[in-house]
């Protein structure tokens, strides 16, 4: 029997595994099902979703972003800036506090945009011309640059991983490549520790002092964020079936990645909503890790690109139907404006495991250890990883197909150990849509080394044209730069894109006021 057959089945049938929830969700508490479990509560040490979606429950940011990549004020009154663009100077607002009752101050922000600097793709591109970054006083903060750099604003406004969240100056000295211990924001809501449960609940409470910013409209991480619930549960469910007769008993509200099988008979219950979590897909990727053999080989990683199907790796994600998905997807999201077919029969001219296994012979291949790994509790990287594990298979390479949960991949990705001593040679996931909307959110693109994302890669090259971009005059000269960038992408092959799909979330009718663009809990009300 297939796996979609059997889910659904099992989620229509009368008997069903019961998961201990409680009552029916009331309506000052919003009982969700996020879509893996929580196991980082670092969203600078992590780019893992759940752990962003996590982060922006709690911590607040300078200015945020809306769906038309505007950059907008948060925690910012506003700034100033002086000398042809190499000094800004920002004020907060006035009565900022923590969730321990201590007021937010501009040191507060300066150590937090220091640590945000070293992980965040934009931030690192930033560092390099900060001469000064300095509290002027409790409610200013400056930074003076060595040359002008006109995406400051965008940059610390990106919801890109790790987004630049604002930490007590106490938290924010932590390294920023070791987890902070204590999680305290200054957002909509509290994180409540003693509740945390990893692999069953965590929880948050309403932050009734938080003060959202008094105009504009809700869009992306932009405008109010005006929580209208008193408590929001997150309920850990792995179980598809379990979660979705949840969600049908209205014991929870909303299910953050059903399968599409669920999908389905959501759609003929009255009572739950399903429609796209963003209007824009999410682009997925194969990533390799640079360091060790056989993938520190260019020609290893260039030797798969003809057995990359990618319609096979998004029809486990979303289902057969095309218009939930991209086959097309080259390195920035389908659809945005750098968007390019440059270089693209390498992913769409004929599929072929056999040229495949050539290619990895002429590169040496002999049976070497390759180590793929990746969860069985989170849709798309779950689908994505059986997928490339059939792959490695027909490819006939000497394969080790480790699966665990999402969070001990997270925490496993960040090895840098050879196979011999645990490390891993390939997993897959997935970015949301505005990630990879242009060089300076698509962290995996980055070549710098042991800087850059899980993987490593060090290709000179992309910087080089990365740079470029960021200095670049116009849109024209961008979209020349994005030719080029993705040309070299698909040559160095830092990893490889796996297609783009229509990400769908399900929640109960009378929840009203999602914020679309991935899981977002202010503006959400119960009718």
């Amino acid at each position: 029997m297939h796996r979609r057959s059997l889910l659904a089945g099992a989620a229509a049938g009368a008997v069903l595994p019961r998961f201990a929830i409680g009552q029916p969700a009331g309506t000052g508490v919003l009982k969700f099902v996020p879509q893996a479990n929580l196991t980082s509560l670092d969203p600078i040490w992590t780019t893992a979703n759940v752990t962003r979606n996590h982060a922006w429950l709690v911590y607040d940011v300078l200015y945020g972003m809306d769906a038309q990549f505007r950059p907008q004020p948060q925690m910012a009154e506003g700034h100033t800036v002086e000398d042809d663009g190499r000094i800004y100077t920002f004020t907060l607002r006035p009565g900022l506090r923590f969730h321990d009752g201590e007021p937010v101050r501009a040191a507060d922000c300066v150590a937090s945009l220091k640590r945000w600097m070293k992980r965040n793709s934009n931030g690192q591109k930033l560092e390099p011309l900060v001469a000064e970054l300095t509290a002027l006083d409790d409610r200013r903060l400056r930074f003076r640059l060595t040359r002008a750099f006109p995406r400051l604003i965008p940059s610390l406004a990106s919801p890109s991983n790790p987004a630049a969240f604002i930490m007590p100056e106490r938290i924010a000295q932590t390294d920023p490549f070791q987890q902070i211990r204590e999680t305290v924001g200054s957002g909509p809501f509290r994180f409540r520790p003693a509740e945390y449960n990893s692999g069953s609940f965590v929880a948050y409470e309403r932050n009734a002092a938080y003060q959202p910013v008094a105009s504009g409209t809700p869009s992306l991480t932009a405008g109010p964020k005006v929580a209208h619930f008193d408590r929001i549960e997150w309920h850990i469910i792995t179980d598809a079936a379990t979660a979705s007769s949840a969600l049908q008993t209205g014991e929870i509200d909303w299910y953050e990645q059903p399968p599409p099988e669920i999908q389905t008979m959501f759609r003929r219950n009255r009572q739950i909503a399903v429609e796209p979590i963003d209007s824009l897909q999410n682009p997925a990727i194969l990533r390799f890790n640079h360091l060790h053999p056989p993938f520190n080989d260019k020609r290893m990683r260039q030797a798969l690109l003809p057995a990359v199907s990618q319609a096979d790796y998004m029809t486990a994600i979303v289902g057969p139907d095309p218009a939930l998905f991209s086959a097309n997807l080259g390195t920035f999201t389908p659809g945005t404006p750098l968007a390019t077919d440059a270089g693209m029969e390498a992913l769409t001219g004929p599929r072929s495991i056999e040229r495949s296994k050539a290619l990895l012979k002429e590169a040496g291949y002999t049976d070497q250890l390759i180590r793929l790994i990746g969860p069985t509790d989170i849709l798309a990287p779950a689908a994505m990883t059986q997928v490339a594990g059939d792959m490695f298979r027909r490819l006939g390479v000497n394969l080790d197909f480790v699966l665990t949960d999402w969070g001990s991949v997270v925490q496993r990705r960040a090895s840098r150990e050879p196979l011999e001593k645990g490390g891993w040679s390939v997993f897959l996931t997935a970015f949301a849509s505005f990630e990879f909307a242009d060089p300076s959110g698509n962290f995996p693109l980055r070549g710098h080394g042991n800087g850059a994302w899980f993987g490593w890669p060090t290709i000179p090259r992309l910087e080089e044209l990365r740079d470029a971009w960021f200095d670049a005059p116009d849109l024209e000269a961008q979209q020349r730069l994005a030719r080029e960038i993705q040309l070299t992408m698909l040559d160095e092959v830092p990893y490889i894109p796996v297609g783009s799909y229509t990400s769908m979330t399900s929640f109960r009718r009378n929840l009203t006021g999602r914020v679309p663009g991935f899981a977002l809990f202010w503006n959400m009300r119960r009718t």
